[in-house]
């Protein structure tokens, strides 16, 4: 088995992204369909990169977050795999190449993906809990895999249960492994095949401090919700009031020094209540 244009598509979430999308889609092999999830619904570049792009659909919607638009993607692709990759990825030019060269040898899996290039910042977890050499392995079977990098099988899942919509940003990818190695399922690495990951540049630059909030309240209130969610309510509640009392501490000294970083404690102490109280995922950046 290979990966070929008639049983990969590529789905890529985007939000105010337009720096970056480019570079992305013009690393991808030209043959390939690309299916774009457009969560700022902005016409202008749906219309660009439908001109200029080959065997690439731009679906506009509302901002549904991260899960939510990989979802909407995975589903409306007609391919048995699915590389889910955010839109500040560049794959090298071997990168399809390499893993093509090595997938032959997996029976089956449920998530696979190359590496990033930066070794210091690795996109996945190893699993010690199996025997084997990981310094000379291809192939490695891992713990976790990072969500900006995710080739799926979509074979594997029950149909629509992908990822977890309730979580609008963070942890979602964690959580789909998880659920995927509860059901058996195994997930691999390619260390010969490579990706350049810019890191939290998928959004426009001059949204930075807007999305700096929403990170940190998103980060909490998913958190609590996925101890919630895989370690029950008592254990869960009991590391939010925990962390609550941490980031207040936080946010009463930066608030008496009139320093701006309590900003971010205010909204990380808004997650972590929201998340304890039962409440969605419901905070948006405020982005015209």
């Amino acid at each position: 088995m290979e990966f070929t244009s008639n049983n990969l598509t590529f789905v890529i979430v985007t939000f105010n992204s337009r720096k970056v999308i480019y570079d992305c889609l013009n690393s991808l092999p030209k043959d390939f369909h690309k299916l774009i999830i457009e969560n700022s619904s902005d016409e202008e570049l749906k219309k660009e990169l439908e001109q200029n792009y080959d065997k690439t659909e731009v679906v506009l919607s509302k901002n549904i977050g991260m899960g939510a638009g990989n979802n909407l993607g995975i589903i409306k692709s007609n391919t048995q795999y699915v590389y889910v990759l955010n839109p500040d990825v560049v794959l090298k030019h071997d990168t399809i190449l390499n893993i093509n060269n090595s997938v032959s040898e997996l029976n089956n899996f449920a998530i696979l993906s190359p590496v990033s290039d930066n070794l210091d910042y690795p996109n996945y977890k190893l699993n010690f809990s199996k025997s084997q050499n990981y310094h000379e392995s291809i192939i490695r079977d891992v713990e976790e895999i990072d969500g900006y990098s995710m080739i799926i099988n979509k074979d594997y899942f029950d149909k629509g249960a992908f990822f977890d919509e309730k979580f609008f940003l963070y942890l979602e990818n964690v959580d789909l492994c998880l659920r995927a190695k509860k059901r058996g399922g195994e997930l691999f690495i390619i260390t010969n095949s490579r990706i350049h990951h810019l890191g939290a540049k998928a959004v426009d630059d001059k949204y930075n401090e807007e999305i700096e909030l929403s990170r940190n309240w998103h980060w909490m209130w998913s958190k609590l919700y996925f101890n919630k969610k895989h370690r029950g309510i008592f254990i869960s509640s009991l590391l939010g009031l925990i962390s609550l009392l941490g980031n207040f501490l936080k946010y009463s000294i930066y608030l008496v020094t009139f320093n701006k970083k309590r900003n971010i404690y205010r909204m990380r102490m808004s997650g972590i209540i929201n998340s304890l109280l039962g409440r969605q995922s419901w905070y948006r950046p405020k982005i015209n």
